[in-house]
């Protein structure tokens, strides 16, 4: 992939970058509502009515687009849209536009070089310089990063409530097709069985169930937690401790038979390889953020296939970054070993693309087309951009 001729390929020469925030559908809020608060056991304090993105377009001198798309949230990635585009506007943009897109690594190992972690700001040019990598080829970004898988099975995110609920809705998802639930825990590890308990008397061996913590426990209450739904079959626990706690991620991972995941303590390449070496994750998760873009999540990807654990591609963003994601388990499809979990299609009131992704049946297919092979709808963009573009070009 990288050694295709650069050379030969239009040169990038402008960038733009819209914040925005998309408002969460209202069954959303009132799951949200149900559970007392945010759906889930994260201690935020603050409401969350949507999702904040920075939107990028990357444009080169033969008119082609690539479309990015980084989705943060304060308590998760402690950054907003508006400083992503600071960053980039102040810091990273001059190492990427007069490059071609086809010269990522050089683009991602200057980014490196010269400004201090960032992985979202970083990770939103490199996608978008995947998307048009394929606009300039005429070929899907799957094929650009090595591979094709066409229907992806997904997987279904079940909210924090009462364990009656939370059946109740899972059944919705596994009508649908979905046999893979993600359920969130951790308001007592008596609560947390009984949930489990509920959840395999409704569906026995039908459905694979992981589980998201979302640091609800110190980790001597994660050991005591994660043992006492074993017996229920659990795929992989995420994020059971404290984000900075890697020691108790490893304390917690030697304690228990289930595979942990780290999720808001994990953002960069040295984190999984740091949490890998402690023993404290046994599966990798990936998005657009985490690591930070295409190149940094192939790398993150092959590590996990060294390292014999499964991987994990899950996200609540837009229907950019959702495309992306599904390209890049496409490329990478027989490595996975897990149904990837994109729900912003559930859960947003818009994805921003003019043609919807088709998830029917549990299944996500990837999109047709060059790059994402999505567009942009810039009416959505206009109707939920906070800020103004900034337009970055080449002198």
């Amino acid at each position: 992939m990288s050694k295709e001729n650069s050379d030969s390929s239009p040169r990038i020469i402008s960038i733009e970058l819209t914040p925005v925030v998309i408002p969460f559908q209202e069954i959303v809020r009132e799951a949200m509502s149900k559970s007392g608060g945010l759906g889930m056991a994260i201690p935020a304090e603050e409401a969350w009515p949507g999702i904040d993105c920075a939107i990028c377009k990357m444009v080169d001198e033969a008119g082609n687009v690539g479309l990015g798309e980084s989705y943060v949230w304060w308590p998760e990635t402690g950054t907003s849209p508006n400083q992503i585009i600071e960053v980039i506007r102040q810091a990273l943009a001059r190492y990427v536009l007069g490059e071609s897109p086809f010269s990522f690594e050089r683009i991602c190992r200057r980014m490196d070089n010269n400004v201090a972690r960032s992985e979202a700001a970083k990770g939103l040019l490199d996608m978008a310089c995947y998307d048009l990598m394929g606009k300039v080829r005429g070929r899907p970004a799957c094929e650009i990063m090595g591979g094709k898988a066409e229907e992806i099975p997904m997987a279904a995110l079940i909210p924090l409530m009462d364990a009656e609920g939370m059946v109740f809705l899972a059944k919705i998802f596994v009508d649908q097709g979905h046999r893979t639930l993600r359920l969130k825990l951790g308001h007592s590890k008596e609560e947390d069985a009984a949930i489990m308990q509920a959840m395999r008397k409704e569906f026995g061996k039908q459905v694979r169930i992981r589980v998201d913590y979302n640091q609800a426990y110190s980790p001597q209450e994660a050991v005591k937690a994660i043992q006492a739904i074993e017996p229920y079959d659990i795929d992989v626990a995420e994020q059971p401790v404290a984000a900075a706690d890697f020691v108790g991620m490893a304390y917690v991972q030697k304690r228990v038979k289930t595979h942990l995941m780290a999720h808001e303590g994990c953002f960069s390449l040295s984190d999984i390889v740091t949490l890998t070496e402690l023993g404290g994750i046994g599966a990798v998760g990936i998005n657009t953020e985490r690591p930070g873009g295409m190149t940094a999540a192939l790398k993150a990807m092959d590590f996990a296939t060294q390292h014999k654990m499964g991987i994990i591609i899950h996200n609540q963003s837009a229907g950019i970054s959702s495309a992306a994601l599904i390209h890049l388990a496409s490329a990478r499809y027989a490595a996975l070993g897990h149904a990837i979990e994109l729900f912003g299609y559930v859960m947003l009131e818009d994805d921003l693309i003019t043609s919807p992704i088709d998830y029917s049946g549990g299944i996500a297919r990837v999109p047709a087309g060059a790059g994402w092979g999505v567009t942009l709808d810039e009416a959505a963009l206009d109707k939920y951009a906070t800020g103004p573009t900034v337009k970055l070009r080449l002198p």
